[in-house]
């Protein structure tokens, strides 16, 4: 029985010399390495992004949603009030609690007011104090 091991490297493939053993061990190895590369290919796909937003579009949304924020701030009716938004291509919705149906719609108008929003998806609940 052989009991030196010759390991060298050849076009990234990893083998040894020896005797069947070894043949049986470098066959394993290189089952395993398939089978990581499997996996770890797998997984740089499943972390891939698939949505079909371009960076413009992703910035663009980002603008409005801030422009709507920076408005609920300066407007002293809808000012304080725990209002979130979130756009998405141009549609901005809106969820949160306000504490009527006029300050709803208040918001509702302010939103549709900011440059490039398609449509205002008002999800507010009215809980007075």
């Amino acid at each position: 029985m052989n009991t030196t091991w010759n390991w060298y490297v050849d076009s990234s493939i990893v083998s040894s010399s020896g005797n069947l053993n070894g043949e049986i061990m470098n066959i394993k190895f290189i089952g395993t390495l398939f089978f990581l590369g499997a996996l770890l290919g797998s997984v740089r796909v499943y972390a891939a992004d698939t949505s079909t937003d371009s960076t413009g579009q992703y910035l663009d949304d980002a603008t409005i949603t801030t422009r709507v924020k920076a408005a609920f701030i300066e407007d002293k009716r809808i000012k304080g009030r725990d209002i979130s938004v979130r756009t998405d291509h141009g549609v901005v919705d809106l969820t949160g609690a306000v504490s009527s149906k006029d300050e709803s719609d208040h918001a509702t108008e302010l939103a549709t007011k900011i440059k490039s929003v398609g449509a205002v998806h008002n999800n507010l609940t009215i809980s007075p104090h």
